[in-house]
């Protein structure tokens, strides 16, 4: 039982890494304004319901990674209520970078859905 457990974890490990820099970049396009990292957390969670697909503390590298890449732009500044907060944008790369991520995403969706539904194997 433990090497399916171990496998289960290395799946979903893979799997939500690249999921989550979909996902982020996909918020933020979808974003009227710049969002700091919790309030990004709160907005996944809250369509999520149930389904812990990113834990909060797994999103700040990826934000990161995202801005590194020069797919988002980030910008410090001062909080009312607490340490300054670091706002996050998509930038004009990142929208073309998730538009092909999107389709790339698309394409492999119906294929593991058509495999895993069954279908006519020659």
């Amino acid at each position: 039982m433990d090497e399916t457990n171990e496998a289960i974890r290395k799946f979903q490990k893979e799997l939500n890494a690249g999921t989550a820099a979909l996902v982020l970049l996909g918020v933020l396009d979808k974003a009227s304004t710049p969002m700091y990292g919790y309030q990004i957390a709160k907005l996944i969670e809250a369509q999520t319901k149930d389904v812990d697909i990113m834990k909060q503390g797994a999103l700040y590298p990826v934000l990161r990674s995202l801005e590194a890449a020069g797919l988002l732009q980030s910008e410090v500044e001062p909080s009312v209520s607490g340490p300054p907060r670091r706002y996050y944008k998509i930038t004009e790369a990142g929208r073309l970078t998730l538009a092909k991520w999107t389709e790339i995403w698309r394409q492999t969706s119906d294929l593991v859905n058509a495999v895993l539904e069954g279908g006519d194997h020659d």
